[in-house]
């Protein structure tokens, strides 16, 4: 038997109690369980789906990770993103050529106009950010059935080369896996390393006192829904390229997998914590559920019954921890 030290034993309870650790061991958990009642869980092929998935999940949750963390909420990405990819869908509906690439583009650049407003009304009028966001995401959502008069935008009136955008692969490796990875990098430099990303965290922390450190909180505010516009802009574009389709009523309930995704990694909707990392296992433990369901015949409606619970799981928790941390500096003081 081997014998550890306290120290050692101290090291080993702290490594299995992290949020990343715990979500690591509970997803290779559930992926021995399904495999056992169903073997073709394990096939390349739909583990492939649902790395490709969860790659779109992945770089939306990205977005309101940052939102959140200031204390705020987007409820908008779901129809922010279908109506980036239904326009840009659109355009090569009606014969526009465009580069693959300036179809990124212009969805990234759709989605921080659609960010924007959000940040405007959140940062300078004011307006909670439930409700600004509740009432963008049913704007966002009629305006598509309006630009596409309630018509899909099918695979063969898209060239090719736009598909292979999220389709395609580099040295076998999908093209979205690569952005995922990017993305993901990109975006913990900004949050680790530079100093917006450090006062995104200050001002879910405590937005008076970052106020009073100098920092411009309506700034910070404004900055991350834009950012968070950015990138489900740009997941809009992949989506339609992903499922060749842009239909109208695309990512319905898109951005409640977002927040699903956040809380289960470790995102505090209480605002001022939360690790990218814990992020990306959220969205790979949601997509491997999403999928699980469908190749266990489970009834689809299950999906929102488990992220209702997990939401409230995790919000629970987040709770009880605040208040314990509440009471050990209070008693703290006392002595």
């Amino acid at each position: 038997m081997i014998q550890l030290t306290p120290q050692k034993r101290q090291l080993l309870m702290r490594t299995v109690t992290r949020r990343e650790t715990s979500l690591l061991i509970f997803t290779l958990v559930l992926i021995v369980a399904v495999s056992i009642h169903s073997p073709r869980f394990l096939s390349v092929t739909n583990f492939n789906d649902i790395l490709l998935n969860g790659a779109i999940l992945a770089i939306a949750s990205i977005g309101q990770m940052m939102v959140v963390i200031t204390g705020g909420i987007d409820l908008s990405v779901g129809s922010g993103l279908a109506l980036s990819g239904m326009l840009v869908g659109l355009i090569y509906k009606y014969d526009y050529g465009l580069n693959p690439l300036l179809a990124l583009l212009l969805g990234a650049l759709i989605g921080i106009a659609l960010g924007s407003v959000n940040g405007v009304l959140v940062s300078k009028a004011g307006v909670p950010p439930i409700i600004a966001s509740l009432g963008t995401m049913s704007i966002y959502r009629g305006l598509i059935f309006i630009v596409s008069k309630g018509q899909w935008v099918n695979a063969h009136e898209m060239p090719d080369s736009f598909i292979r955008l999220a389709r395609g692969h580099i040295l076998g490796i999908p093209n979205l896996i690569f952005m995922t990875i990017f993305f993901y990098v990109a975006f913990y430099y900004f949050l680790t390393h530079l100093k917006t990303g450090r006062e995104i965290y200050a001002v879910g922390g405590n937005a008076e006192a970052a106020r009073v450190a100098g920092i411009s909180v309506d700034r910070i505010k404004y900055a991350v829904y834009a950012m968070s516009g950015f990138l489900y802009g740009l997941c809009g574009v992949l989506w339609v390229s992903r499922f060749a389709s842009a239909q109208s009523d695309s990512a319905t309930g898109f951005e409640f997998s977002t927040v699903t995704a956040i809380v289960i990694g470790g995102v505090s909707v209480f605002g001022g914590t939360g690790k990218i990392t814990g992020v990306l296992l959220g969205a790979v433990l949601i997509s491997i559920v999403e999928n699980a369901l469908a190749v266990t015949q489970v009834s689809p409606f299950w999906k929102l019954a488990i992220q209702g619970f997990i939401i409230l799981l995790a919000v629970t928790v987040d709770a009880v921890m605040k208040n314990r941390d509440r009471k050990t500096v209070i008693r703290g003081r006392q002595v």
